[in-house]
């Protein structure tokens, strides 16, 4: 009889926790909804960011970035209690930083974005069709949703899952105006927690503006075959961190005829390129500070003159660093969350200080 009370006790404690998980009773294919963030909505794989058949001369390391989906993002509604995703993959970073295999949910409350949930997939994924939830036991109602992809990840197939939900349908873009940002792991968002804190979409959810991430980690060396890219793809405003790859005589190499190429391509579009920030690992490392240093004294010169002679052409310094004694690294090169939070920060201004001179509707920075 004890024995039977235990067993019946035991039941009454566990029903209600088996009667929480999520039923997904619907799914989306990503695709399906609302996909933003993309230079090229052509591509035969709908997550890869530029397609390799159509664009030649990548190495190997940055073809597999093309097909990454770094900076996309899916809009939609629902009325759901709990959100979840599934995805099959070829490739994946087997780094242990939940971004670049991982799913970030944002909701919008009281219209602002508001971090939800997220979730990520281990390197050897092996079920296909298992849920991985990214919030549940949500109260009823209509939610806006923003879902940032995995920055590491080739997909083949990612569905949204919804649970306790009549509906989950696209959700038409908030988000105004292209603007491409290019360049080093920096923009990639290397070292992030999260796949919706890479500096270029933490100022996509803080201006409204819409992000095309390009950011490819340790490739982005104002390669000829890269501005053949950059060349197709029409946008309201160029954004570019190029000195934080090349080395000082790569830049004094390459930098002139890349940024002829852009101004010629893009006529009347404001170009604005970065400084590369100060690298933490030059604290106490004199080669660093001899290499680093040297990249920002020589892009200062050379920019300098650039400015002077296209009148669309800007330079900004971004600061992703505590001035406190304090890290805002997680390696002594890349920014944690907070660094890329106080990059976003230091550029969210002066970016829409210029483009407030070619475009009417540009915001005043968040919270200003």
């Amino acid at each position: 009889m004890k024995r039977l009370m235990l067993v019946i006790g035991i039941l009454l404690i566990t029903l209600p926790i088996y009667a929480q998980k999520p039923v997904w009773s619907l799914e989306v294919e990503a695709c399906e909804l609302n996909l933003v963030g993309k230079a090229f909505y052509d591509t035969p794989n709908p997550y890869h960011r530029i397609d390799t058949c159509r664009f030649k001369g990548f190495t190997k390391s940055e073809n597999m970035q093309c097909r990454c989906a770094a900076g996309l993002a899916v809009l939609f509604t629902t009325d759901a209690s709990d959100i979840g995703v599934k995805m099959d993959f070829d490739h994946a970073s087997g780094a242990a930083y939940c971004s670049y295999r991982g799913f970030d949910l944002y909701i919008k409350k009281d219209g602002q974005w508001l971090w939800a949930g997220m979730t990520s997939f281990p390197t050897e994924h092996k079920d296909k069709d298992a849920v991985r939830a990214l919030v549940k036991n949500m109260a009823e109602g209509e939610k806006e949703c923003l879902l940032y992809l995995p920055i590491y990840t080739d997909i083949n197939s990612c569905k949204v899952c919804v649970s306790g939900a009549t509906h989950i349908d696209p959700m038409a873009s908030p988000f105004k105006h292209k603007i491409v940002f290019h360049g080093s792991s920096f923009t990639h968002g290397i070292s992030t927690t999260r796949a919706g804190m890479s500096y270029p979409v933490q100022f996509m959810r803080r201006t409204g503006l819409q992000p095309i991430t390009l950011g490819f980690s340790g490739n982005c060396k104002m390669q000829p075959y890269f501005a053949d890219v950059l060349e197709e793809i029409d946008a309201d405003a160029y954004v570019f961190d190029i000195f934080s790859n090349p080395n000082i005589p790569l830049i004094k190499e390459r930098l002139r005829p890349f940024i002829d190429r852009m101004v010629k391509a893009h006529p009347g579009k404001p170009i604005i390129v970065q400084r590369t920030i100060y690298w933490e690992k030059e604290n106490f490392d004199t080669s660093a500070q001899k290499e680093y240093g040297g990249r920002r004294a020589l892009s200062d010169s050379l920019m300098t003159e650039i400015c002077k002679e296209y009148k669309d052409v800007y330079y900004i310094k971004p600061d992703a660093a505590l001035h406190s004694g304090e890290s805002s690294t997680a390696d002594g090169i890349h920014p944690n969350d907070n660094g890329y939070s106080l990059w976003e920060r230091s550029i969210e201004k002066p970016i829409l200080r210029i483009l407030k001179k070619y475009y009417k509707d540009i915001p005043s920075p968040a919270g200003k």
